[in-house]
């Protein structure tokens, strides 16, 4: 939406003189409160600013526990409970930050699959799609070394398990992997020195992970939002201002996710996590089970699925690098699900699919547990390679709407001169 025109007007002569030289607040009225959204949002796109709010409370919440964490194999483990036990507040402000882990992943999955439904990821919002690919990357890196820094058992063996998968490089450049484990490590095995490398890495990216956010929203503003019928706007009637419509709805949406908040926060802190990451890092006895943390489950079920280590660890990247190809994959006309009968019921197996991945990944790599893993990981990447190119030639769409306003209103009322805020009700999905 770059062709919007600026509706602000500064009032007063200081806001004048500072505006004709900083915009900074014409930036924000544009961009966050007369910003044209389309009126038939459901509250699916609340998760934006959901996801926004878990950054920021994630960032704050890691800088106050940076202030009394030890990042040495010593002190880390006792370092954690003297935050739980002895520092005010410490064991809300940690069970803030643990439980935000979780909640931060719960409302990125629900973006990024509210995103293949509709369509986020067609021209022209292809960098946007990108962009969004890059911060989940990140997340994923942020979290696996901060699920580090407990340096309880489980954390100590997922480390050593999961770094130790790049050693499979070896068999393309001979040496190459070893090398690259040894320097994530420090060393010759996981020590003191991998945690604290771990721990200026994991303090580290969530800046990185701010700028690509600031690139995201910039991307948005840029192509516009996407909406439930995947129609662009076309007339003033179909969209509403910003503020206060769309912010409104995304407070009672964010008010509904943070009593889910609260209640893991307040009633269940640790049950998300693995009973044995309350035992002190061991490396002479090894956990029965080695299991990362729950989104990470089918990511590591496909690596599981694969005989072959260096396979394996090449379908899981695979399975995110992936995503980055969604917007020239899907031949589709069409941008919303919801219109496409035939690759409908495909998504919906996708979506059982990747559920099932994350069961798979809690079990043990044995029987038939490693069948449905490969039968779920062939189908993860057909959905993408075959499904996608071949259903968007072949389907035919179902009718449309003209316009958004007549996705809201019914058929004749997507006339141009409906009042703006006439009708901001979401679309009956």
């Amino acid at each position: 939406m770059s062709n919007h025109v600026s509706t602000y007007n500064p009032q007063s002569r200081f806001a004048k003189w500072f505006d004709e030289r900083l915009p900074i607040m014409r930036l924000v009225h544009d961009s966050f409160v007369d910003f044209p959204t389309p009126r038939n949002l459901n509250y699916l796109w609340t998760f934006g600013g959901i996801l926004s709010f878990c950054l920021v409370a994630q960032i704050l919440t890691g800088v106050m526990l940076a202030m009394h964490y030890q990042p040495s194999a010593e002190g880390a483990f006792n370092s954690i409970e003297h935050i739980r036990r002895d520092v005010n507040f410490g064991w809300m402000i940690r069970n803030f930050h643990a439980v935000g882990a979780s909640m931060f992943f719960v409302a990125v999955y629900i973006h990024i699959f509210r995103g293949l439904y509709y369509g986020s990821y067609k021209a022209p919002r292809e960098i946007l799609w990108i962009l969004g690919v890059l911060i989940f990357l990140a997340m994923m890196a942020t979290a696996f070394m901060g699920y580090a820094l407990p340096w309880g058992q489980m954390s100590f063996w997922g480390v050593t398990v999961i770094t130790n998968l790049f050693s499979s490089l070896d068999g393309i450049i001979p040496g190459f992997g070893t090398a690259i484990v040894e320097w994530l490590w420090g060393g010759y095995s996981v020590s003191g020195t991998t945690l604290n490398r771990f721990f200026s890495l994991h303090y580290l990216l969530p800046f990185v992970i701010t700028g690509l956010v600031i690139l995201h929203v910039w991307a948005l503003h840029v192509a516009g939002q996407n909406n439930p019928t995947g129609i662009e706007l076309q007339h003033k009637s179909d969209s509403v201002p910003m503020a206060p419509y769309a912010v409104m709805k995304d407070a009672v949406g964010m008010f509904a996710f943070l009593i889910v908040f609260a209640w893991f926060v307040f009633f269940l802190p640790d049950y998300l996590g693995h009973a044995d990451n309350y035992i002190e890092a061991n490396p002479l006895v090894t956990p029965p089970h080695i299991v990362p943390e729950w989104y990470f489950l089918p990511f590591y079920a496909i690596l599981r699925a694969i005989p072959s280590k260096l396979g394996g660890v090449i379908a899981m990247f695979g399975s995110i690098l992936v995503l980055f190809f969604v917007s020239w994959l899907d031949t589709s006309r069409v941008r919303s699900t919801k219109y496409r009968p035939i690759y409908r019921w495909f998504f919906w197996l996708f979506l059982f699919s990747c559920l099932a991945l994350g069961y798979l990944g809690a079990k043990p790599a044995e029987g038939v547990y490693v069948f449905w893993a490969r039968v779920f990981t062939a189908y993860y990447f057909a959905h993408f390679l075959i499904v996608m190119p071949i259903v968007g030639l072949i389907e035919t769409p179902s009718k449309m709407p003209r316009s958004i306003t007549e996705s809201v209103l019914g058929p004749g009322g997507g006339g141009a001169g409906t009042p703006a805020g006439a009708a901001a009700a979401p679309e009956k999905r």
